[in-house]
């Protein structure tokens, strides 16, 4: 199990451009039968989107990248449950996720779970 529990980089390499984060939502719908059961988030991560200027939520959009990597990629939402998307504002959306099967607990109730 290769697990990490800090990202190894800082917040601003984990930006991605609104057409790749739509590039990939869109391949993910293409294929409902994707194998990955959960997203592994570092906290120094979650931490630092949540720190962000305006950011009182987070959510989370699933896509694929260009080599089938499924992806959870992340925007800070204001008080109006709006996306905070604006590069001028450095408003980024984000991939600092890592993928189970490759960081799962697989002693987990959910990781092992029958459907």
């Amino acid at each position: 199990m290769d697990q990490k529990t800090t990202s190894n980089k800082s917040i601003e390499e984990n930006v991605i451009s609104l057409e790749t984060a739509q590039e990939w939502a869109a391949r993910w719908r293409m294929n409902p039968e994707n194998t990955v059961k959960a997203h592994l988030i570092p906290r120094v991560d979650i931490n630092e989107l949540l720190a962000e200027k305006y950011v009182v939520d987070v959510r989370a959009y699933i896509g694929v990248d260009d080599d089938g990597v499924n992806k959870l990629m992340l925007v800070g939402v204001d008080a109006d449950g709006k996306d905070l998307i604006n590069d001028s504002n450095q408003q980024y959306i984000y991939d600092f996720t890592q993928p189970c099967p490759n960081t799962c607990d697989v002693d987990s109730p959910l990781y092992t779970l029958k459907p």
